[in-house]
């Protein structure tokens, strides 16, 4: 059985009426950050006396550290803070991987924080590199806010850990999203020490209240976004499943009731995480793009089943409670700068693309879908492809596995056999990493400017 979703024609009156791509704030932002980094660094400069001997190197280094530490600490935090800006400006791929990067070079920077101030401080006292353990010990029992920061960065090494690739694949997803909300406490852990015995802090009052403002700012942005926001949109719209269908085995939809859904600001292509309360499952949240453009009364999610979480889906029972954050992603009809669009899907990636295909503003012959399965048994809502391909006059193709298991060519070459003007299309592309970034080079050597293909990966 096969869910049917109808109504394209008032989602579409929902999305631009004229194409006007928005800019992506991302280089002014990392201009920003890098202008605050620059800041630092004066602090720093400005309240280092004397480099002469070793010492003072060692101990300075350590400062340096320390500063760039708690200021890219603040950076971290904010990019959990879930801020609308972000997410649907800059993506929240793109925001994952700038919260990724920057929590290796934050703990990288604690490490050596910890290491050089530490031996600066058993040189000042006459001791070597080797007393360093001893020396952290006495500054824990003796500096003011230090145990408190022992703490602080015994959690951070904890988050850092579980994050290495090949552990965080041993894990469940439940426990590393757990484990990876203990950044906030360790912040607030590692926070005063600096005030209390950072150089610059003790001896600029106007360095202490901007640092105050940073981390006041980026807290009162977790309260609003994280906690105050989902409430809001939760108590509002009172979501609750309406009925769990199989699409194809393996892939089930979700579909859920609510009040003026259509208002909770959600678009075509973009995702909520999803807390279903039901047993075994009220303390799991995972990403699951719309299916469909929201409805009045009715939302839509399509999951395959890969892991415990999307596998107890198919279990729901009607009237489950659902607590929902969002909308994020930048995958919406904000990207597109073209008249003509090419939609790629690969497997359950066919969930955002089949929104974007019912909603994106057109001209017949303007759209085109392109989605890959292993067989044609696999094509989920491919019944609701063809019948909104059939009433806009779009393209719809798909490209599966031949009976001898042998892939289809999905190349330069046969994308410009299908589409010999493909290099003036936009392209939205969602799908499995692998098969994304092949359809991202075939795309790149059949012409497509690198600019007009839009991939936003959600596995977080």
């Amino acid at each position: 059985m096969t869910t049917t979703i109808a109504g394209g024609r008032a989602a579409r009156r929902q999305t631009m009426r004229r194409i006007r791509p928005r800019r992506s704030p991302a280089v002014p932002l990392l201009l920003v950050v890098a202008a605050g980094a620059a800041g630092v660094i004066w602090l720093w400069w400005n309240n280092t006396a004397s480099l002469a001997d070793t010492t003072a190197q060692v101990i300075a280094a350590g400062r340096i550290t320390g500063l760039l530490a708690g200021y890219l600490m603040a950076l971290v935090v904010l990019q959990m803070a879930r801020v609308p800006a972000l997410e649907r400006r800059v993506g929240s791929d793109r925001v994952a991987r700038w919260h990724s990067m920057s929590g290796r070079y934050t703990l990288s920077l604690v490490v050596a924080h910890v290491v050089l101030i530490m031996y600066g401080y058993a040189l000042q006292a006459g001791k070597t590199f080797g007393d360093i353990v001893q020396q952290t010990v006495d500054s824990v029992n003796q500096l003011p806010d230090m145990g408190k920061a022992a703490i602080g960065t015994g959690l951070l090494v904890v988050i850092g850990l579980s994050s290495i690739g090949p552990v965080r694949r041993m894990i469940p997803y439940d426990l590393w999203y757990h484990v990876h909300l203990l950044t906030y406490a360790a912040t607030f852990l590692t926070f005063w020490h600096q005030l209390s015995t950072g150089n610059e802090f003790v001896v600029e009052p106007a360095a202490k209240t901007a640092w105050y403002a940073l981390y006041g700012t980026v807290t009162a942005l977790v309260l609003w976004y994280r906690i105050v926001t989902p409430i809001r949109l939760n108590m509002r719209h009172r979501l609750r499943v309406e009925a769990v269908i199989e699409e194809t085995p393996g892939i089930v939809s979700v579909l859920m009731s609510g009040r003026k859904l259509h208002r909770m600001g959600a678009e075509a292509g973009q995702f909520f995480r999803w807390r279903f309360l039901a047993p075994g499952m009220r303390f799991s949240s995972h990403p699951y793009s719309l299916s469909a453009a929201p409805r009045p009364n009715m939302l839509r999610i399509t999951v395959k089943a890969i892991g415990d979480h999307s596998s107890a889906l198919r279990e729901l029972e009607p009237g489950t409670r659902v607590w929902a954050e969002g909308p994020y992603g930048a995958l919406t009809a904000s990207k597109r700068s073209q008249g003509k669009v090419l939609l790629v899907a690969g497997g359950v990636g066919i969930t955002p693309m089949r929104a974007l295909f019912e909603t994106l503003p057109g001209a017949a012959g303007d759209l085109t879908l392109l989605y890959r399965a292993n067989s044609t048994q696999d094509l989920a809502l491919w019944d609701e492809l063809a019948t909104i391909a059939n009433e806009r006059g779009a393209r719809l193709m798909y490209a599966v596995n031949s009976p001898d298991g042998e892939r289809p060519d999905i190349s330069p070459e046969s994308l410009r056999r299908k589409l010999p003007d493909i290099d003036d299309h936009d392209v939205f592309l969602c799908g499995p990493p692998g098969f994304a970034q092949g359809v991202y080079e075939a795309l790149r050597g059949a012409g497509v400017p690198a600019r007009r293909i839009h991939h936003e990966s959600f596995e977080m």
